[in-house]
């Protein structure tokens, strides 16, 4: 995202001035001048002619709805119905607080649950949920539509309303009806601090010489987070790295490019942003970026369906203008670039305003990046959630117990055919789960038994890393 500087109200200019205007410019450049002076004109009683008609709605609401409406709402209305008239998810008014909850989360502190969403069609979607977060432990997914929040419909819903309902005081709960494929399921989650860290990393276990750098999402400090990491591990005997971009909803571009620089020759294109008008801007590596510092040895990127805008900026610049080897799963495919326009209220509009283009100059929108190697978590790991808001017991059927199956038998509780009956074997598995994890051995599958193992398979899902394995192998 572009920051813009607040720009001052437009003055208004008054026929006379405009027409002196012209005879000044046609006395001065000639015909030409005075063709572009007309063309001028005409998009400026064009415009006029709109909002006048715009002013004539607002009076008559407000001076003769049949009862009384307040000029906020009205006034609201028409900037909000302006920018859904895009169609663009990315696109919006955002009011006081909406502005607010942006900041937060570009300064990376705010409390919630840490699941980066965007608008799809009428629907709240979520890009990514952040590693170690609420949402993430709950196992919410990308592309997962939040239906409900606290049993309330959210359909038509701006993404910052929804937002603002989903935070609030850390240790209190709030409750999402996730709708994932054909199914809705709930999850109740406690709201926490999201880390204000977004760069974390760590020697790879048996590996001394190589590095292994996840970054959560890119916010004001993550380039600097990200050079200290890089360094510290380098001191450590890090020679090679794994940059671990999976789940990363992306972010601020400048700090993409400063990250990116680190790893791409001095010159070589980073980043190709493409106006409305075709033409680009061309960013490329160098002290201007990365101050100096390179990192020549070899790298690979991790992706996923998680990994958006800052995080593909990232890994296309890697991938196209270093040779580096992205590895896991198809990209999230988000090519757009965003700016506010802030208001003297503290409101802002955030709108859209370029393509932005790999180096190659690929648009990746809706596409995402294909990686070199792909690895992927077991397939259970995708998985949809189980409703927690029954109690599963012998005897019944349903695919709720079906999906509980496979994950007792993926942790090697033989819960027996995955076919959706509660059998006695199946019963035999919950209370032998049950007794390993402290939980009261019943044989039936309530909301606690399920979480529990939920959060265990998780950390199974952890453990079985297919594309981190991958790159260990490339490197090592």
């Amino acid at each position: 995202m572009f920051k813009q500087k607040k720009t001052k109200t437009a003055k208004r200019f008054g026929w006379l001035t405009i027409i002196c205007s012209s005879l000044t410019c046609l006395i001065v450049g000639g015909g030409i001048v005075f063709l572009f002076m007309n063309h001028q004109l005409q998009e400026a009683e064009a415009t006029n002619q709109s909002l006048g008609k715009i002013s004539t709605v607002y009076s008559a609401l407000y001076n003769n709805y049949y009862k009384s409406v307040s000029r906020t709402k009205l006034v609201n209305g028409a900037l909000n119905g302006m920018v859904d008239s895009l169609g663009d998810p990315f696109s919006e008014y955002m009011s006081k607080s909406e502005t607010e909850s942006l900041s937060n989360t570009i300064s990376s502190s705010f409390t919630g649950i840490g699941a980066e969403v965007q608008k799809s069609g009428s629907h709240i979607q979520i890009i990514s949920p952040i590693k170690g977060t609420p949402a993430e432990k709950a196992g919410l997914k990308a592309k997962d539509i939040i239906e409900k929040i606290d049993g309330k419909s959210i359909t038509g819903y701006s993404v910052n309303k929804a937002v603002s309902l989903i935070r609030g005081k850390k240790g209190t709960s709030v409750t999402l009806t996730i709708k994932r494929g054909d199914q809705s399921f709930t999850k109740t989650l406690k709201r926490a601090t999201i880390p204000v860290k977004t760069v974390s990393g760590k020697i790879v276990k048996n590996h001394p010489t190589v590095g292994y750098v996840q970054v959560s999402t890119f916010s004001e400090n993550t380039a600097k987070e990200f050079k200290a990491e890089l360094k510290s591990l380098q001191k450590k005997g890090a020679k090679s790295f794994i940059i671990d971009m999976r789940d990363n909803p992306g972010g601020l571009m400048d700090q993409a490019l400063k990250m990116s620089s680190i790893f791409v020759k001095n010159g070589k294109v980073l980043l190709r942003v493409q106006q409305r008008t075709g033409a680009q801007q061309v960013y490329r590596a160098g002290k201007k970026y990365d101050s100096g510092y390179k990192i020549t040895g070899k790298t690979v990127v991790l992706i996923n369906s998680g990994s958006a805008s800052a995080a593909e900026i990232f890994s296309a610049a890697l991938h196209q203008s270093a040779g580096d080897q992205l590895i896991g799963t198809k990209s999230y495919g988000k090519g757009t670039v965003q700016n506010t326009l802030p208001f003297s209220d503290q409101t802002e509009l955030k709108m859209t305003i370029a393509k932005w283009l790999t180096p190659n100059g690929d648009w990746i929108n809706h596409k995402g990046l294909q990686p070199t190697i792909k690895a992927d978590y077991p397939s259970y790991a995708y998985q949809t959630a189980i409703d927690t808001q029954k109690t599963y017991q012998q005897g019944q059927v349903s695919n709720q117990i079906k999906k509980m199956q496979v994950l007792l038998n993926a942790m090697q509780y033989s819960a027996g055919q995955a076919n959706g009956y509660f059998s006695d074997q199946t019963v035999a598995a919950v209370k032998k789960f049950q007794q390993d994890n402290k939980l009261t051995v019943s044989g039936k599958a309530d909301a606690q038994t399920i979480n529990k193992l939920e959060e265990k398979v998780a950390e199974q899902i952890s453990q079985r890393d297919n594309a981190y394995q991958a790159a260990i192998n490339v490197l090592k």
